[in-house]
């Protein structure tokens, strides 16, 4: 049972057949670890071994087993099982640096930067969320995340990372801070929260989690404050409601729950 063919090998003519693709990358074999049992005329050793490929120079690692048996005066090869190792059968996800992390986010700002929605919905996965800054409906399509780019690249928004947190993984990533965004078809800036969760799809990084929030003291407005003058001009609003005669227009410079 060979490391790189399905075909079970049971004859001599298809054992010699797998040999010959194999021997043209001129393999050597060192044993790295195995355990042995033998018995009257069997032996069995299984264990990991290590090829190093003499046409490349590569080194291959893999699981092996051999049982032996001793016939017409010789000792031979009865069985042969060789795979490759589980964690080379299941390839480990890239890991990215904290700057290509952030550099997701640069993709995601120049899809922004067409206006097209389309390519700024093709940032995000395939079971991607998307919780927007100035909407109230989760995003959790293609759709409907396009449809919001509609609206929202109206605006000609282009945004930068004023601060972030980045942490990552085999397959996955997250940033998450504060960015801000300039809308060139105003010149307004708006400054809001953000988290990204990038994952690993499909031999691309694409948006899994997209969360946008306003600034919780944007959302709570602040009051204003007057100045000496502007607090003077109140003053003159109620003279000149005394100037009135009206007692109705008086009153009603007073607050709800005046004294």
């Amino acid at each position: 049972l060979p490391t790189v063919s399905d075909e079970p090998r049971t004859d001599e003519e298809r054992i010699t057949d797998y040999f010959v693709n194999f021997l043209e990358k001129k393999p050597q074999g060192v044993i790295k670890q195995g355990m042995v049992r033998s018995g009257e005329g069997w032996a069995k050793d299984a264990g990991v071994y290590e090829f190093t490929m003499g046409a490349t120079g590569d080194k291959v690692l893999a699981r092996y087993s051999f049982v032996y048996v001793y016939e017409d005066g010789d000792w031979k090869i009865a069985h042969h099982h060789s795979s490759q190792m589980p964690e080379e059968v299941q390839p480990k996800k890239p890991v990215l640096s904290d700057q290509e992390v952030r550099d997701l986010f640069n993709l995601w700002n120049d899809a922004l930067a067409t206006l097209d929605p389309a390519q700024v919905a093709a940032r995000y996965s395939k079971e991607a969320i998307l919780l927007p800054t100035v909407s109230d409906e989760p995003r959790t399509d293609e759709e409907r995340i396009t449809d919001y780019f509609v609206n929202f690249l109206e605006k000609k928004p282009q945004g930068v990372i004023k601060q972030g947190m980045v942490r990552s993984g085999e397959g996955w990533a997250k940033d998450a801070g504060v960015y801000e965004f300039t809308m060139g078809a105003t010149g307004d800036k708006v400054l809001a929260r953000y988290s990204f969760v990038y994952v690993y799809e499909d031999g691309d990084w694409k948006i899994a989690h997209h969360h946008s929030s306003q600034m919780p003291e944007e959302v709570q407005p602040k009051k204003p404050v007057l100045s000496d003058q502007e607090v003077r001009d109140l003053f003159n609003l109620w003279n000149d409601a005394l100037a009135t005669l009206d007692p109705a227009q008086v009153a009603a410079r007073y607050s709800k729950e005046a004294i």
